[in-house]
């Protein structure tokens, strides 16, 4: 069974719109250098996990105001038990959120097939060139287009979403990645955090300020519905 590794009660900013909890699942198969959940992507199982037990009673105590899950990480679609969880969510008539990488697409059409998962929010690393070296690992390039088909199909909520880490991602690689989901409804930018981050160098690194993430918005506006920034 798949371990959660993490429980924010009230987490209002991870599925917008909702009363909702946030739940963190171990493990990640990419290796991002400025990632902040360093300790789920390399020492998952060390960390201490919540029982099933207690994640039902969780949900159960909550009946009737909760709305919704979301499910982050680590990467929550390596997990091929996933769909169990999933499940024990839905049957309490809770909404379920899922963040992913895109690097498990039909893991993820499974899921929506099966009427699993409410909304997706999936992280673009990069523009395709870039992809690898921002991932921190290689990267089945196709898989990802796959995981953006199925979303932008699915007819369900879905965000697609870029951290702007000053070095990595420039504004010609904002008009790429434009350009690769053109057409989706909305993107949002992520202001980098250099708190724990995976890659130590990276915790030296200063963030874009927000009058240069407005100015990468205003970039990316052309290619969207609506374009969203997040924590500035």
């Amino acid at each position: 069974m798949v371990e959660i590794k993490g429980l924010e009660k009230f987490g209002p900013k991870d599925f917008p719109g909702y009363i909702s909890s946030t739940i963190f699942v171990g493990g990640c198969n990419f290796k991002c250098p400025y990632c902040h959940n360093s300790e789920l992507v390399l020492r998952a199982a060390s960390l201490p996990s919540f029982p099933l037990d207690y994640f039902i009673s969780f949900l159960d105590s909550r009946k009737g105001w909760l709305e919704g899950i979301c499910v982050t990480g680590g990467e929550p679609l390596l997990h091929e038990d996933l769909e169990v969880l999933l499940s024990i969510i839905k049957d309490r008539n809770l909404l379920v959120k899922v963040d992913t990488n895109g690097s498990f697409p039909f893991r993820l059409e499974k899921l929506i097939d099966k009427g699993l998962v409410d909304s997706v929010a999936m992280d673009i690393k990069n523009s395709w060139e870039k992809y690898e070296q921002t991932a921190g690992v290689k990267v089945k390039i196709s898989d990802i287009k796959k995981s953006i088909d199925i979303i932008r199909n699915s007819g369900l909520d879905y965000i697609f979403r870029t951290t702007v880490v000053p070095g990595l991602v420039e504004e010609e690689d904002i008009r790429k990645i434009g350009l690769m989901l053109k057409g989706s409804k909305i993107f949002q930018l992520q202001q980098f955090m250099p708190n724990n981050t995976l890659d130590k160098l990276y915790r030296k690194k200063k963030p874009y300020s927000s009058q240069e993430i407005k100015a990468l918005a205003k970039v990316a506006q052309t290619y969207f519905e609506q374009v969203k920034i997040e924590g500035i």
